[in-house]
């Protein structure tokens, strides 16, 4: 009897397993890139300001660009995590500095903005860090001491650029 039951479930499963494996499909959400209407007749302009109180590039950063970015009337953003600083270009009939302060506080109201200026060009100076371990910042003119900045843990570049 046991001999019969195991022959009848080896049976069973011999026929039953096919090899018609058919592929899962999953539907992923895509972020489509929304293109915006720039109007030709506007006037542009550029503003820097300080955002403080973030902790993160991604976190932080990308969301607070993506939100201005998203804000009707702005041409271009543009968040620089370890500068602490913000670049928008927008369109001044439809965006104020004020509403672009909104813009960053709605995000969290951990972020603080200050120095809001408006710019001709947007700022391109990079930030020594505190320490400098390289010995290429030694002796070098102001320059060259750029030059090694990302590395740079000395005392010689602790100046901002």
């Amino acid at each position: 009897m046991k001999h019969i039951l195991l022959l009848v479930l080896i049976a069973t499963f011999a026929v039953s397993c096919k090899n018609d494996a058919k592929p899962e499909v999953k539907t992923v959400d895509v972020e489509t890139e929304i293109t915006k209407e720039l109007d030709p007749d506007a006037t542009y302009v550029k503003a820097e300001f300080t955002i403080e109180g973030m902790t993160c590039a991604i976190g932080c950063a990308a969301t607070i660009q993506k939100k201005i970015t998203k804000m009707d009337g702005v041409k271009s953003a543009n968040v620089d995590f370890e500068k602490k600083l913000a670049m928008v270009e927008y369109n001044d009939a439809k965006v104020t500095p004020q509403s672009l302060t909104d813009a960053v506080s709605k995000v969290s109201n951990t972020y603080k903005v200050s120095d809001m200026q408006v710019v001709e060009n947007f700022s391109t100076k990079k930030v020594c860090e505190e320490n400098c371990t390289k010995p290429c910042c030694a002796n070098k003119t102001e320059a060259g001491k750029m030059a090694c900045v990302a590395d740079c843990k000395k005392a010689c570049c602790t100046k901002k650029a």
